[in-house]
């Protein structure tokens, strides 16, 4: 028995250093762009491109950090200023105590924002759970935001809507996922070689605070829902809402599973346009959730019409670029 303890002692001891060298490492080959702000005694990256106003703020999804907007943000940054960043606990940005909800979230981004001196107004672009996060954002401070585009975004009703098979399947995402939180600190996800083959990914992703994050958010999620419900209308906001393809065939459903939670998410996606008299929708062909990866163009223009919509009807934005 005690030789048992002392040899998974020291298998753990030894995937723990394995872990922090190759964490380092990953780090060391490939810097952070951007900058680290210090935002009530907690720091958060930061990654700002471009000039111009009004300013694109990129929301990612579900445990996702700024890289999820990689094949996107350069060319925005053509246009206007643009600026990705981690959720605390993702990414570069440190762990926060506070519930890991939709309204905390949105806080601290606009905390985020003042101490980093990116000035509204803003355009939110938000992916997923992003959505819900760019919609508190809004009901919060809405005199700042003069647009929004939800690509391929949650539904605050989407639980209540899909069919039950899909539950069982959630409960087994949060069982992978929380395995991914308990073994990361002892390097077993990178030797399995579940961390990213992208070194900027896995640079910014591979590791255990962000991996306890995206428990931590998922756990949330109907809470948040909760909280997205209760913003209402927005108004006249100018809205654009992308959405995956309904006919591309999925490696996570069945055939039939697909179907009904395609007919059930179109339904949804356009109850999303509906929310602003100024919404409008498209069904991104040949692109699966994460619209940004499969058809980053059509992403890039979505954003340019919806800030060209803004400078219009507001003479004082800026159309410098760079």
């Amino acid at each position: 028995m005690r030789a048992t303890i002392v040899i998974v002692v020291l298998l753990a001891s030894a995937g723990i250093i394995y872990e922090n060298i190759f964490e380092a490492r990953d780090r060391r080959f490939n810097p952070m762009p951007g900058k680290i702000v210090n935002v009530g005694g907690r720091n958060m990256h930061i990654y700002c491109m471009g000039e111009g106003s009004p300013t694109v703020i990129l929301e990612s999804g579900l445990g996702d950090s700024y890289i999820s907007w990689r094949k996107v943000q350069l060319q925005i940054s053509k246009f206007t200023r643009v600026c990705s960043y981690d959720r605390a606990g993702l990414g570069y940005s440190d762990p926060s105590p506070e519930p890991r909800t939709s309204r905390v979230i949105a806080e601290q981004l606009h905390a985020l924002l003042q101490t980093a001196a990116v000035l509204p107004p803003y355009v939110l672009v938000g992916h997923s759970m992003g959505g819900y996060d760019v919609r508190l954002f809004t009901s919060l401070y809405r005199r700042e935001v003069a647009g929004i585009v939800l690509v391929d975004s949650s539904h605050p009703d989407q639980e209540s809507r899909f069919p039950a098979e899909l539950k069982k399947m959630e409960g087994s995402w949060q069982r992978e996922a929380e395995f991914l939180e308990y073994t990361m600190p002892f390097g077993v996800p990178r030797l399995l070689g579940v961390c990213d083959d992208s070194p900027p990914a896995r640079a910014a992703d591979c590791n255990p605070h962000s991996a306890r994050e995206q428990v931590a958010e998922m756990k949330s999620f109907p809470a948040s829902a909760a909280q997205t419900q209760a913003t209402g209308s927005l108004g006249d906001l100018p809205l654009m809402v992308l959405s995956h393809d309904p006919d591309k065939a999925s490696s996570y459903f069945a055939p039939d599973l697909a179907k009904s939670l395609n007919q059930v998410w179109e339904q949804m996606q356009e109850d999303l346009a509906h929310l602003s008299t100024r919404g409008s929708q498209m069904i991104v062909r040949n692109s699966s959730h994460y619209i940004q990866f499969d058809q980053p163009d059509v992403v890039i223009e979505a954003v340019r019409k919806t800030v060209d919509e803004v400078r219009r009807s507001s003479p004082s934005a800026s159309t410098t670029s760079h």
